[in-house]
């Protein structure tokens, strides 16, 4: 039974299984959860109280006449009841169903209420239900912009699907309860908001009002009197009986779900030349600009806070938010949530009915950056990232394990604003500066980078100012970290929550004739800076070598794989790697290779391509396999590891392997230089000090997947394009 007096933390599976053409899209495929029998015992750990839960139709009965197999969610609902966490089960979810139905002749319905049945005899128990999930959105897919089965783009599909789905869940809910008379329709909808230029009010309050029309259908409240009337019977071409039918068999759900994002509410604009092409639009009257209002300086109080309420206004019946999830780093999903925390509390506290915040997207979703219109897609991490297949918990797992625990849940990271609130977001039209944050940014606990000087410790700074994580860059003279007594002073100044140690001993072959400096640089003194971590328990991240390996592989080095270094300065790296490892289990290491940045000139894509703009000829090695490396990627996945309390060596480059002349050509191909200025010679005729391995490449059996070094190397491009200046790279 649903808590009245205090806000719960539900969760919820992306389970969409959405037809495109004859494709069907099966996010829970997608991410591994058919093959993970120990998800339900993982999912219970966080301490939610419900889980929104996919029994969906279009698995179960992908034909009319199938044998339902219920046991894989025989065993997950089962597992759930054991364990005490509600499920809400989802029958569709953004589907038009089987392919042996259809919106438009009544099997779409007749079909959902059947398998109602089906579901509700098999578990007479369950008692929550979401017949069909945001009938409107999957409408406005469907049958208004196409990009989902059936395709349609008009206004009559489009409130015909609608009215297909709301019956649906009218006829699933009443089969239902003739088998379990307690059950409850946990109904869920998108939270959105139009605002408008004056020009364009016509078209924000017509949206605005539509906004209401699938509640407002379920719960019998569509009449000759209700404001879009009018509108659906002699502009649409709906009936009187179409709409007359949920006035007479209406389903009032127990709780209103609503599902809010960032891309929820919506500025109009008839002015398009202040905003982007992609945010082009109009409608039969006007052309204009429809862009988020997160990217405008809008000026109305907007935000869930404000919609929330006005969704209480008009519905008097407990709410709450279904799906609570932010494509973004780390911290930034850490601050989106618990900031919908505090907006849910804050609503409760003023007497607002709201129930529940729903963590969504347990183990993450895919290709919803094209809204699931092709296969697989970007994968977006959730509470556990499953990218490996075995589920990695994210900083969200522990804020949530705390916030389910009724305890507080505090980090530094939350003392600062997300990106959505920052004056450096984004805004549209370029010329306006946005209103200022509300909120003082506090001082907190900082994030101490070491190595001021170096590619590694500038691009740290950088991106953690761009992420808004409050931090410190020192250099050796602030810290030596071979000296015990001065970095445990500076830790007890700076109360520092984390270390990134990106100093050290870089340069490979004079190593071979300064192995002391070399060892103090890169191992003695990071294990003092681990020792000491440890006693005050502060995150420490050290960066580690491809050189650690030998090259005797000739496929990708994982984590696991034995070390063997062939020169002084992978012995260094290697022994720094088993003592912190010793003394500090806490501690995080990553092994990386070949990096290179805009941010510097002293790395080979940069002193390459300059070369090649001058002319001059690059000589490199045609036999030593790498994986490239590109920095503002390796630091940011970096952070993420850091804010999910990760420990242990993982690896992170970029996807795929090259030569060190290949690179060279493929950065002349890219700027348009002569490739004939690249000469690939031999390993052993380059007169190198120190022995390096031919085959070092890298590869995470961790999960951690950078995009490929193509795409690197063209974000690379973009970056140094307005640096470029007659012939040489400034930075």
């Amino acid at each position: 039974m649903l808590a009245e007096n205090e806000i719960e933390i539900w969760g919820g599976l992306e389970g969409t299984i959405n037809r495109v053409g004859d494709a069907y899209h099966d996010q829970s495929e997608y991410s591994g959860h058919y093959n993970r029998p120990g998800d339900i015992d993982l999912i219970a750990s966080l301490g939610i109280k419900m889980l929104r839960y996919p029994v969906l139709w279009e698995k179960h009965q992908p034909q009319k006449d199938t044998v339902i197999d219920w046991s894989f969610v025989e065993r997950s609902l089962t597992r759930l009841k054991e364990l005490n966490v509600e499920p809400i089960a989802g029958l569709v979810h953004h589907g038009s169903g089987p392919a042996w139905v259809n919106f438009f002749d009544g099997s779409f319905e007749e079909g959902v209420a059947n398998y109602a049945r089906l579901v509700a005899e098999k578990f007479p128990w369950l008692e929550y239900y979401t017949p069909v999930n945001e009938p409107l959105t999957t409408a406005r897919f469907c049958g208004l912009y196409g990009h989902w089965y059936p395709h349609k783009k008009d206004n009559y599909s489009f409130y015909k699907i609608l009215l297909s789905e709301l019956k649906a869940t009218v006829m699933a809910m009443r089969v239902i309860r003739e088998i379990n008379p307690d059950a409850k329709l946990v109904q869920t909808e998108d939270l959105a908001k139009v605002y408008s230029t004056p020009l364009l009010k016509y078209q924000a309050d017509f949206e605005n009002q539509r906004r209401w029309i699938s509640y407002d259908l379920l719960c019998g409240r569509v009449d000759e009197q209700h404001p879009m009337w009018n509108f659906l019977t002699q502009e649409v071409g709906l009936t009187a009986e179409e709409l007359l039918y949920f006035r007479d068999n209406y389903c009032i759900p127990y709780v209103c779900g609503f599902n809010y994002y960032l891309t929820s509410e919506r500025y109009l604009d008839e002015d398009m030349s202040k905003y982007p092409v992609e945010f082009h639009g109009g409608n039969h009257q006007h052309q204009y600009a429809d862009i988020h209002t997160v990217l405008v300086p809008l000026k109305e109080e907007s935000g869930p806070y404000v919609l929330l309420r006005e969704a209480y206004e008009h519905l008097q019946l407990p709410l709450a938010i279904t799906e609570c999830h932010l494509h973004s780093t780390r911290e930034e999903q850490m601050r989106w949530f618990n900031e919908m925390w505090e907006t849910v509390n804050d609503l409760k506290a003023e007497g607002v009915d709201i129930r529940a915040l729903t963590a969504w997207a347990i183990f993450g979703l895919h290709g919803w950056n094209k809204l699931v219109t092709e296969p697989w897609g970007t994968y977006e991490p959730g509470v556990f990232n499953v990218s490996t297949g075995c589920p990695r918990p994210t900083a969200l797992a522990r804020l949530i394990q705390v916030l389910t625990r009724r305890k507080v849940y505090y980090h530094p990271v939350l003392e600062t604003e997300g990106w959505w609130k920052r004056d450096t977001r984004p805004v549209y039209p370029a010329n306006v500066i946005p209103m200022k944050s509300r909120k003082n940014k506090p001082k907190c606990q900082p994030v101490l980078v070491l190595g001021k000087s170096g590619t590694l410790g500038a691009a740290f700074s950088k991106l953690c100012l761009e992420r808004n994580i409050h931090h410190m860059l020192l250099s050796r003279a602030d810290v030596d970290i071979t000296d015990a007594a001065t970095i445990e002073q500076v830790i007890q100044e700076l109360h520092p929550w984390a270390i990134v140690n990106a100093a050290g001993y870089v340069r490979v072959d004079e190593a071979e004739q300064a192995h002391e400096s070399c060892m103090e640089a890169n191992c003695n003194g990071p294990v003092i800076l681990a020792e000491l971590c440890k006693k005050y328990s502060i995150k420490l991240v050290n960066f580690s070598s491809d050189l650690v390996f030998d090259g005797a592989k000739d496929e990708p080095y994982v984590e696991s794989d034995s070390v063997n270094p062939l020169n002084v300065y992978g012995r260094s790296k290697a022994m720094m790697e088993e003592k912190i490892t010793q003394v500090n289990e806490n501690a995080l290491i990553i092994r990386t290779s070949s990096f290179f940045s805009p941010w510097d000139n002293f790395n080979f894509v940069t002193t390459t391509l300059a070369d090649l703009k001058e002319g001059r000829k690059v000589v490199a090695a045609n036999d030593v396999h790498i994986a490239a490396t590109y920095v503002p990627d390796l630091v940011n996945e970096t952070l993420d590891l850091l804010l999910d309390d990760q420990s242990g060596i993982f690896h992170i480059t970029n996807d795929g392997e090259t030569t060190w002349a290949d690179l060279a050509r493929q950065v002349a191909i890219m700027a348009g230089c002569d490739q004939s200025l690249v000469v690939g010679k031999p390993l052993n005729k380059l007169g190198l000090k120190a022995k390096r391995p031919n085959y070092s490449v890298l590869k995470s059996e961790k999960g951690i997947k950078l995009p490929t070094l193509e795409h690197a190397l063209q974000r690379y491009f973009e970056a140094v394009a307005n640096v470029y200046q007659s012939g040489a790279i400034a930075v």
